[in-house]
């Protein structure tokens, strides 16, 4: 199976980069995480992105918050599919980051998950493997199974909390 790459423009991000890595982890999905800034570092982020395909990704996911332009800078740099998590800033609740991420130019497509949307990006992040490894997509359909018990299982009991 491919590996999932996680770039993150910051370690302030980790909180929302763990919750990704917490979902591939319970879904067997190998990964990379690195701090790569589009700005910062720019030289190590396009490295990055040029040479995934070759060192054994499917997908990448980048995280970043303000001007968010890492998800972005590494679509420009790689045809692998491209995920956006915009991360929630201190000015604008992360409404920046998200319209930074998910305004791109045609051409340079990202799919851009929920601001701090971490698991999200997993989960879409293993959709895409699974196109190609019906041994994931059947861990994907359990997973929905077992999210909608839970739902249900709380529908079960709402009327006694609510009489109570």
């Amino acid at each position: 199976m491919k590996k999932v790459g996680i770039v993150m423009g910051s370690d302030s991000d980790l909180p929302v980069i763990k919750k990704a890595t917490d979902m591939l982890s319970s879904l067997g999905i190998e990964y990379e995480v690195h701090v790569y800034s589009a700005h910062r570092t720019p030289v190590q982020a396009r490295d990055f992105a040029l040479h995934a395909r070759k060192n054994g990704f499917g997908v990448l996911i980048a995280a970043a918050g303000m001007a968010a332009h890492l998800a972005g800078a590494i679509a420009a740099n790689t045809t692998l599919p491209v995920i956006g998590i915009p991360c929630q800033g201190s000015v604008m609740d992360g409404m920046d980051a998200l319209l930074s991420t998910v305004q791109m130019p045609t051409g340079i497509p990202v799919a851009t998950v929920a601001v701090n949307g971490g698991a999200n990006a997993a989960l879409l992040a293993a959709q895409i493997l699974a196109v190609e490894d019906a041994a994931l997509a059947a861990k994907l359909d359990s997973k929905r199974e077992k999210d909608a018990e839970a739902v249900l299982a709380k529908d079960a009991g709402i009327m006694e909390r609510i009489l109570n």
